[in-house]
């Protein structure tokens, strides 16, 4: 059995015990809710400001982990939206929806364990690089596709809108979390700042659970999102997102010629399955919850074997 099969097993069986906490109702719907807020709020801010403060980059700046990684984005977001349109004949606002929940990886409560479990800190570290700049892009790109896609559509006739949306996400973006925990990363760092050994150990501690505890409260979470039809549209959405975005980013490792452990831990993340912004993004603009909903729960559990046979991939070509 390969060495990574027992953090894989680890970590999707937790994601199961969550669900059937929550089908079984042990808990409560708001302990569920309240469990993704400490992980999105503390945990998991403060691992990301840990993890890039005081880990050893030995990479240098990460343009071509960048390159490697959103080229794989690009092409199948871009492959999902016409799929979508062409293939279902739906309009371009589910082509939006299709490309988003094609191309967003979940790289917090899924990646962040996951990437952590199999690689340890130096592969937490590259993934810290990534998500650094992963949420502004994709939340930004989303916003103008969608406000593309009405204004196409025939539901919005000028742009009037997408001043105001903009300023929506840059205003929540400046007081995300995630963001703010990536950005006093960033200045401590920069400044040469050392973390007191006491405030460290606090951090730690907290940081030591986000894992655990994330991927039980995404279980949680799938139970209230579930599989809400629209399978036909969502499984190709699903195969885009597990089999042609690691396709195309570990082609993209292949040419640009990563180093072997960045090589492998960006195909692990492009391997993972969408998360809940995909259904976030898709209710902010009022379609596609249900191809979201329906996409992110049928990927997660197909992930569980996908992201094995992707490692097994990487191992032998890297």
């Amino acid at each position: 059995m390969p060495a990574f099969a027992e953090t894989i097993i680890v970590v999707f069986a937790l994601i199961a015990i969550g669900y059937g906490a929550a089908w079984t109702r042990i808990l409560r719907p708001e302990t569920g809710e309240g469990l993704s807020d400490f992980v999105f709020t503390i945990a998991v801010p403060l691992l990301l400001f840990r993890t890039i403060a005081t880990a050893g980059f030995d990479h240098g700046l990460p343009l071509a982990l960048w390159a490697t990684y959103f080229t794989g984005v690009l092409v199948t977001w871009t492959a999902a939206h016409g799929l979508i349109r062409s293939g279902f004949g739906r309009d371009t606002r589910a082509g939006v929806v299709a490309g988003v929940t094609a191309a967003f990886s979940n790289l917090v409560l899924l990646g962040v364990p996951f990437i952590s479990g199999i690689f340890g800190e130096p592969g937490l570290a590259i993934l810290s690089q990534v998500v650094s700049i992963h949420l502004p892009i994709m939340m930004a790109a989303s916003i103008l596709l969608f406000d593309w896609a009405m204004r196409r559509d025939g539901v919005s006739s000028a742009p009037a809108g997408f001043m105001p949306m903009l300023r929506s996400f840059l205003g929540q973006l400046l007081v995300n979390p995630l963001i703010i925990g990536i950005l006093a990363g960033i200045v401590v760092r920069v400044s040469g700042l050392a973390i007191p050994g006491v405030l460290d150990r606090v951090i730690a501690s907290l940081a030591g659970v986000a894992g655990p505890v994330a991927l039980f409260a995404m279980g949680v979470a799938l139970r209230g999102y579930g599989i809400r039809g629209q399978i036909p549209q969502s499984l190709a959405t699903v195969g885009l997102k597990l089999v042609l975005m690691p396709a195309v980013v570990l082609g993209m490792a292949l040419l640009l010629g990563l180093p072997e452990l960045v090589a492998k831990v960006v195909v692990a993340m492009a391997s993972l399955p969408a998360g809940v912004n995909s259904w976030l993004i898709a209710s902010r603009f009022g379609t596609g919850q249900r191809l979201a909903s329906t996409a992110m729960t049928l990927g997660t559990v197909l992930a569980a074997l996908s992201t094995g046979i992707w490692l097994l991939i990487a191992d032998l070509l890297f």
